[in-house]
């Protein structure tokens, strides 16, 4: 079987405006460190490597690395790789939905009228950050303090960190530190007064070198924010989520709670490119 790569644009609002992602498959024979390596060449915020699922409730399973290593979970690699699996001929066992197995175990992602969304996995930790977290999550992000409104940690898989803001404004004017230690997930969210986007994003990471780095659109954090959010009432219904304006993206995350509380994140997929077959791995 030949090793193929797909390049699809996740959580865009037209043509690449979104979160790339590279979705490789016939991953079969590859190791982790392989998928590393390659990981790490792309340069991408994650890609992802398709896989028979070893769980009968599973469509498919996915192993999902970012430059500094392998994920449990991330959002819009599972939006991404569901996508790119539907297209190579994926046929799932519930019409309309697939069951995708990954690193914190068995995710729903449903499809359909060009869209897709995953339903939001439990928090793993839910509560506030302690002074010092806070503290070094201010600095860290560059935000004006007096914008906080609160900040708790809303981790699913990455260890998420949330500063919530006053405002959007409050969002966009941040100035985010150059370095952090690996394994910093931080993230601020504002609500807009009016317009097409009800919250304003942004989502920074540790990678591989320490470097502080904001990611374009970020599917775990915008789920981890919508928990909160949700649980918290300070939402209800659904709302629409921009992300990606300071690195040069202009994501779109439709968040909804529907009757029985499940919190599902979706968006927009499109291919970029289709079918290349790798080979130097």
């Amino acid at each position: 079987m030949s090793v193929t790569c797909d390049l699809v644009d996740v959580f865009c609002d037209g043509p690449l405006t979104g979160n790339p992602l590279a979705v490789v498959h016939g991953a079969d024979d590859m190791g982790a460190d392989e998928m590393l390596a390659l990981t790490q060449w792309l340069g991408f915020s994650e890609t992802t490597f398709l896989l028979p699922p070893t769980d009968p409730a599973a469509d498919y399973r996915v192993r999902i690395f970012y430059p500094g290593g392998e994920l449990p979970f991330a959002g819009h690699p599972t939006l991404g790789t569901c996508f790119a699996w539907l297209a190579a001929g994926g046929q799932s066992k519930a019409a309309g939905r697939a069951v995708q197995e990954c690193g914190i175990g068995l995710v729903d992602v449903r499809f359909g009228d060009e869209q897709l969304a995953f339903k939001s996995p439990q928090l793993l930790k839910h509560e506030p950050l302690t002074d010092a977290e806070r503290a070094t999550a201010i600095e860290l992000t560059g935000i004006d303090e007096d914008a906080l409104m609160e900040a708790v940690h809303v981790a699913n898989g990455p260890k998420w960190q949330l500063l919530r803001l006053r405002s959007a404004e409050g969002v966009l004017n941040a100035q985010p530190a150059a370095k952090a230690p690996l394994g910093t997930d931080i993230g601020l969210a504002g609500p807009h007064d009016g317009g097409t986007r009800d919250w304003e994003l942004r989502a920074f990471f540790a990678d591989t070198f320490e470097r502080f780095v904001e990611d374009p659109v970020t599917g775990s954090f915008n789920a981890g924010v919508a928990m909160h959010l949700f649980g918290e009432g300070l939402a209800q219904g659904s709302y629409r989520a921009g992300q990606g304006q300071k690195v040069g993206a202009n994501g779109l995350v439709l968040c909804e709670q529907d009757d029985s509380g499940d919190i599902w994140i979706g968006g927009g997929c499109r291919f970029v490119s289709k079918g290349g077959v790798l080979q130097a791995i």
